[in-house]
């Protein structure tokens, strides 16, 4: 079987699903579709076709393109368009997550399975509003229940939604926790260098001790210089 065969039928599958397609998602319907019995599509030459059709969506005449996000291959729109698209749903797609919610979302995602007691035991506040938003938007999911702790408190875990909204394919894709705080020093120090920049050029630019004495007694030479003369 030719991978230029299958490349129409794996691109319209892509295009027609409502959620991120798998390669081995693809490759089966790929056979499905077309009947294979001896000659069937390969998982290479599905991977093949779909990196095809990834490069040729590329090019910089397309408005989308194709993503493994959400754990799957999927067309998204690309991000210099977002704007554009926003203006068919108005103010809603604009919306973005509180601080409240994201620091929420952010506790679940790296503590996953966890439940509600335990993010409020994190943030130190009441945490029922921001849990029943995110459940709203589908980001977080009811993964079950704690049978071992008292009253057996739901646990709470993060969805598919979840990676497809951060652009993800799996919670290990996230920025590991030391990687963000070692940003963070980085930003820290060069600020501190900028700091102490401007700290030498503003010590250079100031006269120092020694002109200042200099400038005091240039006078005191001048007026002696004037009282010989008039001797």
């Amino acid at each position: 079987m030719e991978v230029s065969e299958i490349i129409p039928h794996i691109e319209a599958l892509i295009f027609a699903s409502e959620k991120p397609l798998t390669s081995a998602e693809v490759n089966e319907l790929v056979n499905s579709a077309l009947g294979f019995i001896e000659d069937r599509a390969s998982m290479e030459q599905t991977d093949a076709a779909i990196n095809g059709i990834k490069e040729k969506y590329d090019q910089e005449f397309y408005a989308f393109e194709l993503k493994q996000s959400g754990g799957g291959w999927q067309f998204l729109t690309k991000p210099q368009f977002h704007k554009t698209v926003a203006l068919l749903n108005g103010d809603k797609f604009l919306k973005r997550l509180s601080a409240a919610s994201m620091e929420t979302l952010a506790i679940i995602a790296y503590k996953q399975p966890i439940t509600k007691s335990e993010i409020e035991a994190i943030r130190g506040v009441n945490c029922d509003y921001a849990v029943q938003k995110l459940l709203e938007k589908e980001l977080i999911i009811i993964s079950g229940r704690n049978e071992e702790a008292v009253g057996k408190p739901l646990i709470y875990a993060t969805s598919r939604s979840f990676m497809d909204y951060f652009g993800i394919n799996t919670a290990e894709d996230l920025p590991k926790i030391n990687e963000v705080l070692m940003e963070e020093l980085v930003k820290a120090t060069v600020v501190s260098d900028a700091m102490a920049e401007t700290d030498n050029e503003e010590e250079a630019l100031a006269p120092s001790t020694e002109d200042n004495a200099e400038e005091d007694t240039a006078p005191n030479a001048e007026n002696e210089i004037s009282n010989d003369t008039d001797v």
